[in-house]
């Protein structure tokens, strides 16, 4: 019987890719996001491959992450694998001349997000006893960069959270694997960045960064592990990079 996953923030980047990893692996997708459009087009070209099921809400809006999630039928609820990737970071500045909005955003979407999205779906794998929990987390999550304040702090979050589900869902047989990126091209930097392209472009100027590729077969790695196998935490850097805030850049 094929397996089931579910992706949230399945519309770009790591997310997407990672759908698609999953699909040819022959594994069964819930893909979720906010954009419809986006959902559509991603089902009907890995439908080919395997069933595809969509749902479209906000991880920051509990209610909506619950009423979502419940109309998934009996069939659907047994879901083996949740990669909670959705998430973003908003601006780059000194902690004095934060947005609070923005803090908001990030807090919201990569923390208690993810949670709301654990928190349903958590009971669902424990009556099952099995089950396996992918939190992306980041670099940032480990080591604390200036100007990144809050977002390395909501993944450090991450990486508590992760931390926590391993211990509290161990009597259950349930597995849980952080994943932390270093530098991974993708929409993350036009999204921090309000849409400057230049900006945004300029950040990986000068080396190779990761793919979201690179990042989606790790996680597909970490998934196929033997039942008696769980990889625990992984870091993943462009070899031009060496931590948070070591990267070498081609002159």
């Amino acid at each position: 019987m094929s397996k089931i996953a579910l992706i949230t923030g399945a519309t770009s980047g790591i997310g997407k890719a990672t759908a698609e990893a999953f699909a040819d692996l022959g594994i069964n997708l819930i893909l979720c996001g906010r954009r419809l459009e986006r959902l559509y087009e991603i089902q009907e070209i890995l439908s080919e491959k395997v069933k595809v099921n969509i749902l479209t809400f906000d991880v920051r809006n509990r209610a909506e992450v619950e009423k979502a999630l419940h109309t998934l039928p009996e069939e659907l609820r047994a879901i083996d694998i949740l990669v909670n990737n959705a998430g973003n970071a908003h601006g780059l500045t000194p902690i004095q001349d934060g947005n609070p909005d923005d803090w908001d955003a990030m807090i919201d979407g990569n923390v208690k997000g993810l949670l709301y999205v654990s928190k349903t779906i958590m009971p669902w794998m424990i009556a099952r006893k099995k089950g396996h929990i992918v939190n992306i987390s980041s670099i940032a999550g480990k080591a604390t960069y200036p100007n990144g304040n809050v977002y390395c702090a909501s993944k450090a979050a991450v990486e508590a959270i992760s931390e926590g589900m391993r211990l509290d869902l161990n009597p259950h047989g349930i597995k849980v694997t952080n994943v932390a990126p270093g530098a991974v091209e993708t929409e993350f930097s036009l999204v921090r960045f309000k849409g400057d392209e230049k900006r945004a472009e300029a950040v990986y100027n000068g080396f190779v960064p990761l793919t979201p590729q690179d990042v989606a077969e790790s996680i597909a790695f970490a998934v196929t592990r033997p039942a008696h196998v769980v990889v625990a935490d992984m870091t993943l850097f462009p070899v031009a990079q060496a931590s948070a805030t070591v990267l070498r850049r081609d002159s």
